[in-house]
């Protein structure tokens, strides 16, 4: 997780300065907000945009939003509260236009002894998000993604980049390797040659290649495009039957802990599970009747 110098004292620094660091180009908003977006956060910021669609923007902008612990645990009870939220069927991450997130912060891990990192667990509940959120997750990436920033943005069920957006897992060039997932899931998504290609020099590589690589689904000519696409296929998501968006999500994500076998007999079980629900029942006869399907959610 690679960041650049970050002074500890900066966290303390921050709190009476967040509200003159919100980024100019991100959408304007004017919805009434949940109990849990009105929730007053430091390091991140919280709304409901479109209907059904919650958004987290890291907000560490002196910092480029370097990944800390308290922003983590911020993160954290943010998605949990869009996660109980009967309101919300996607949530939108991002960062702003300059950095989504440059790194973890090294101030915070450079002091820690192996039985501290250890014995506290340190960094893994930033792969919290991946176990307890069953709602579909985009990131939207614009500039630096970088060791941790770039592993939390493969975390999410769906990437999208603008085009000079830049990736990376410069870990080695700190003498470590990546803690958070990225030298397996950057592996599942661009194959073993090229992931330890980059793991090893610390290369980075652009938006561009990130999309041509597999790594983001979408690219974007810049940061307000990539809002408008994030947000947009957020709340098309958000239309859709919560039961069966979270079992697609579900039957995908087994996809990459399966084999093909074993995976295609998962997805037929979820599968004869939806004709159980109501949604499927009106989601059939909405479309044999040639009309719009309105959802239950059961």
């Amino acid at each position: 997780m690679h960041a650049g110098a970050v002074r500890v004292n900066v966290l303390r620094g921050l709190r009476p300065m967040a509200s003159r660091f919100q980024p100019n180009t991100l959408p304007q908003v004017a919805r009434s907000f949940s109990a849990s977006a009105r929730r007053s956060y430091e390091y991140i910021q919280v709304s409901e945009p479109r209907p059904g669609v919650g958004q987290v923007t890291l907000n560490r902008p002196k910092a480029l939003n370097a990944l800390c612990t308290p922003l983590i645990t911020e993160l954290n009870t943010a998605l949990r509260a869009f996660q109980s939220s009967s309101s919300i069927s996607a949530i939108v991450l991002a960062g702003s236009e300059r950095a989504f997130a440059a790194g973890a912060d090294i101030k915070e891990m450079a002091p820690l002894t192996f039985s501290e990192a250890y014995t506290t667990a340190f960094i893994e509940s930033w792969s919290e998000l991946t176990t307890s959120l069953k709602k579909p997750l985009i990131a939207a990436v614009s500039g630096h993604a970088l060791g941790g920033g770039c592993e939390l943005a493969l975390m999410a069920d769906i990437l999208y980049c603008t085009t000079t957006a830049n990736f990376g897992q410069p870990e080695i060039k700190l003498g470590t390797i990546p803690g958070a997932g990225g030298s397996q899931r950057l592996t599942r998504a661009v194959g073993k040659s090229r992931a330890m290609e980059l793991i090893l020099t610390g290369r980075s590589f652009s938006g561009e290649e990130a999309e041509r690589w597999g790594v983001a689904a979408r690219m974007f000519p810049s940061y307000e495009a990539l809002m408008e696409g994030a947000l947009g296929t957020a709340e098309l998501i958000a239309a859709h039957s919560k039961v069966a968006v979270q079992a697609a999500k579900e039957v995908v994500n087994k996809s990459q802990d399966l084999a093909l076998r074993d995976g295609v007999e998962y997805e037929r079980r979820v599968f004869h599970g939806l004709f159980g629900s109501q949604d499927q029942k009106i989601g059939m006869k909405a479309f044999a009747e040639k009309k719009k399907a309105e959802w239950s959610h059961q």
